[in-house]
């Protein structure tokens, strides 16, 4: 994967990116690409990337900003405290977002990539 591309942020793409479709396939030849431009400074682990779209051809999502990808978490006593989402802008990576449904659960990038690792 890219240096610029912090780890936890790379292995929640791959844990989220993981499949054989056409739109996932084109996603991930662009993750090698990519770096975070910025991050949400809640705490949350939510990343916007940069990325040169010269050196990949755009995912077949349709044009326009789309949830490319979507994966709930869900913790070890089988609570469901939010979920991942990738978006894409004209087919290429955009940003990944951390969203929290609990009040009760911290959920960050870390803590998403905990709970996607363990599932599978």
């Amino acid at each position: 994967m890219n240096e610029s591309l912090p780890a936890d942020v790379a292995d929640v793409l791959a844990a989220v990116l993981n499949g054989d479709t056409p739109v996932y396939i084109a996603l991930r030849r662009q993750v090698p690409h990519l770096s975070v431009r910025a991050r949400c400074t809640c705490g949350c682990g939510t990343a916007y990337f940069e990325l040169d779209t010269s050196k990949v051809d755009p995912a077949p999502t349709g044009p326009g900003t789309v949830v490319a990808a979507e994966a709930q978490l869900v913790t070890e006593a089988g609570e469901c405290p939010g979920e991942v989402l990738v978006f894409t802008q004209g087919g290429y990576l955009s940003w990944l977002e951390v969203c929290s449904w609990s009040d009760d659960i911290e959920v960050t990038l870390a803590a998403a990539c905990h709970w996607l690792q363990t599932r599978s």
